[in-house]
C-alpha cells in the first residue's frame, strides 16, 4: 500500500489534520452513507471499492474517507492532486498502475479536487479505468454533472456527502477536547454554549469548526494550569462568517435560483435574505441586477410594467455606486418584485412564438408588410395593400400581419393580475372590433 504526502503525519499539523479519523468508528456524519448496513460502509469494510466520486461541500469528510480506504485496502493507494499534477504525471502513474495490474495487483488512485482537471487530463484516466488498471476515487465540491466528463462519470458511482449537522460538529469539537491528538492532555474550560456557537459559525464545515476551536484554545488565558476560553474570545473568533460561495460554481446558480423562486412566490423576506447571502459572499451586484431585470418581464410583465423601470434603475444605481452602497437599491428592487402582481404571460407568449418560428415553414414576410424603398420593389408589389392604422378613427384596420399558415394564432394570453387586467380588457376590445368587422371567427 502506497501513501503519499496526503497521509504523512506532521508534528505541527493543524488540529483538523491531527484529528483525522483513523477508521469508520471515529468518523462523524454521513450516516446516510456509512451507518451499519449501508452500501458504502460495506464496500470499505470488505475492501471492494470501485471507481467513485465523493461530492460535497468543504469540510465534510471527503478526503477523510479516502484516508480510511487507504488504511483498509490491500491495494496500492496513490494520492494525486489535481492542483499540482499535469498530463505527464498522470501518464507516469497510469503506467505504474498498468504494470501492477499485469502482476495481479490493484491500484486505487485518489484525486482530490478532481473538478480542477481539464477535459484532456480527465480523458487520460478513462482507458485505465475502463480496463481496470486503476480504481478511481475523486473528491469534488462541484456538481460532477457539470465538471466531470460524462464518459468518466458514467463509470463512477457518485456518493453525495452532506454538510455536517450542528450536533455532528459539536460532537467533533468535544472529541478534539478529549482526544490526546487534540487537547486531551490539557485542561480546557469552554462551555457547551460556546461549542454550539462555533458549530453554528462553521455552517456544517468540520474543518472550519476545528480551526476555530484551535484558535480559541491557543489564545485562551491560563488560570491555575487551566486554559480558559471566555465569551469575548469566542466572539472574536466567530466575528465574521466566510460564506460558502463560488461565483463560477454550483452555489452561484443555486442561490440565484433561490432568489428568483422566492420572488416568484412573493416571499419578500426570503428574497432579501438570498440577496444578502449573495452580496456578502462577494457576488457582483450587477449580476444580481441583471437577473432582476429579466425577472421583471419574465415573471411580472404587463401585470406591473413599472417593475422593469425600477429594475433598470436599480442596475444603474449599482453601476454608479458599487458595493456596499448599492445593497439598499437591490433590496428596493427585490422587495418591489416580490410584492408585485405576477404574470408569466410574456414569457409564455415568446416561448410559443419561438416554437413556431423554429418548427413551422419559414414563410416570407407578407408583401403588404414590406417597405417599397425602390421602384423595382414597388413593381413587385412591396407594400401593396398596406393599411395605415392612424388613418382610421379606431386606430385599427382589418389588415393581417401573420404569415398565412399562422393566421388567427394567439401567443399572448393576458392574465387578470394587476395592470394586466386592463391589458386583457383592451385586447378583448380589439378582438371584438375585428370580429364585428368579419376579420375571423371565434
Amino acid at each position: 500500500m502506497e501513501n503519499l504526502s496526503l497521509f504523512e503525519s506532521q508534528v505541527e499539523a493543524p488540529l483538523a489534520s491531527r484529528l483525522r479519523p483513523r477508521n469508520l468508528s471515529e468518523y462523524v456524519g454521513q450516516k446516510h452513507l456509512l451507518s451499519e448496513g449501508k452500501i458504502l460502509r460495506q464496500l470499505i469494510e470488505n475492501d471492494k471499492v470501485g471507481s467513485m466520486i465523493f461530492w460535497g461541500p468543504p469540510g465534510v469528510g471527503k478526503t477523510t474517507l479516502a484516508r480510511i480506504i487507504a488504511h483498509k485496502t490491500n491495494s496500492h493507494f496513490i494520492d494525486f492532486s489535481a492542483v499540482t499534477s499535469g498530463i505527464k504525471e498522470i501518464k507516469e502513474v497510469m503506467k505504474r498502475a498498468d504494470d501492477a495490474r499485469k502482476m495481479g495487483e490493484r491500484t486505487i488512485l485518489f484525486v482530490d479536487e478532481i473538478h480542477r482537471f481539464n477535459k484532456a487530463q480527465q480523458d487520460a484516466f478513462l482507458p485505465y479505468v475502463e480496463k481496470g488498471s486503476i480504481i478511481l476515487i475523486g473528491a469534488t465540491t462541484e456538481n460532477p454533472s457539470f465538471e466531470i466528463n460524462s464518459a468518466l462519470l458514467s463509470r463512477c458511482k457518485v456518493f453525495v456527502l452532506q454538510s455536517l449537522t450542528t450536533d455532528d460538529v459539536v460532537e467533533l469539537l468535544k472529541h478534539a477536547l478529549s482526544d490526546e491528538r487534540g487537547f486531551g492532555n490539557q485542561k480546557v474550560n469552554i462551555s457547551d454554549e460556546m461549542l454550539y456557537q462555533i458549530a453554528y459559525f462553521a455552517s456544517g464545515d468540520g474543518r472550519t469548526a476545528l480551526n476555530t476551536l484551535e484558535m480559541a484554545v491557543l489564545n485562551g488565558r491560563m488560570e491555575d494550569s487551566v486554559i480558559v476560553v471566555d465569551e469575548e474570545l469566542i466572539k472574536q473568533c466567530v466575528s465574521r462568517k466566510s460564506l460558502m460561495y463560488d461565483k463560477d460554481g454550483e452555489e452561484h446558480y443555486n442561490m440565484i435560483s433561490a432568489l428568483h423562486k422566492s420572488m416568484r412566490n412573493s416571499d419578500v423576506d426570503a428574497a432579501i435574505y438570498w440577496t444578502s447571502r449573495m452580496l456578502e459572499s462577494g457576488e457582483n451586484p450587477l449580476y444580481i441586477a441583471r437577473r432582476l431585470v429579466r425577472f421583471a418581464s419574465e415573471d411580472i410583465g404587463m401585470a406591473d410594467s413599472r417593475a422593469l423601470e425600477i429594475t433598470v434603475a436599480a442596475y444603474q444605481a449599482c453601476h454608479f455606486l458599487g458595493v456596499p452602497e448599492c445593497s439598499v437599491h437591490l433590496t428596493h428592487a427585490v422587495t418591489y418584485l416580490s410584492l408585485a402582481p405576477k404574470s408569466n404571460a410574456l414569457y409564455m407568449a415568446y416561448e410559443s412564438a419561438k416554437k413556431d418560428a423554429l418548427t413551422q415553414l419559414e414563410e416570407p414576410v407578407p408583401l403588404h408588410l414590406r417597405n417599397a424603398v425602390t421602384k423595382l420593389m414597388k413593381d413587385l408589389d412591396y407594400g401593396k395593400g398596406y393599411q395605415y392604422a392612424h388613418d382610421t378613427e379606431e386606430k385599427l384596420t382589418m389588415m393581417t400581419c401573420l404569415p398565412d399558415s399562422l393566421l388567427g394564432k394567439k401567443y399572448y394570453h393576458p392574465t387578470t393580475q394587476g395592470s394586466e387586467a386592463k391589458v386583457k380588457e383592451r385586447l378583448q376590445a380589439i378582438e371584438n372590433w375585428k370580429l364585428s368587422h368579419g376579420a375571423f371567427k371565434k
